[in-house]
């Protein structure tokens, strides 16, 4: 398994994430996470839609839940050609209480705590501490990647409009 050391920081302290970076223009890696009723959710699921997948260390984290919000708000003038999906290793028990709680509803909240195949497929998963690095992908209709960002500094939110004129780009 690939790993690489210091591919992300929290506060200046230095990372590895392990799995490889998947390639912009080939097909997305496909991955088995689980959904808020456990029931398990791939990227087959989601063909010939464009799907956003913003992956983040933990829904109850203060930059984490700022970008969830974000998104969900951007998701409803996006249409329904497009799926964002949030990923993380919170509990799926978790997630449903976090959306419930927080008022998420265009988006799906999904976990990867199981077996990490997220994390792994798209090389995300921080070694350290098990927990998924902050990046965003966008997967065209046919399953192409067209667009991935990891953002090097964990607790920096990522650069929404750069992401959102990507998903325009392929409706």
């Amino acid at each position: 398994m690939k790993e690489r050391a210091g591919a992300v920081k929290l506060q200046g302290n230095p990372f590895t994430l392990l799995g490889d970076s998947p390639e912009v223009g080939k097909a997305a890696p496909d991955f088995t996470v689980l959904d808020n009723d456990l029931n398990p959710v791939g990227l087959g699921g989601f063909k010939g839609k464009v799907l956003l997948i913003a992956s983040v260390p933990s829904l109850d984290t203060p930059v984490c839940d700022l970008e969830t919000h974000i998104f969900n708000e951007k998701a409803a003038a996006l249409g329904e050609r497009v799926q964002i999906l949030t990923v993380s290793m919170d509990l799926p028990f978790a997630q449903k209480r976090w959306c419930g709680a927080a008022g998420i509803d265009k988006l799906k909240t999904v976990s990867d705590h199981r077996e990490a195949s997220f994390g792994l497929g798209y090389g995300v998963l921080i070694k350290e501490l098990r927990l998924l690095a902050r990046a965003v992908f966008v997967v065209d209709a046919e399953g192409v990647l067209r667009y991935s960002t990891l953002v090097e500094e964990i607790a920096t939110e990522p650069d929404y409009e750069a992401v959102l004129d990507e998903v325009k780009k392929l409706l």
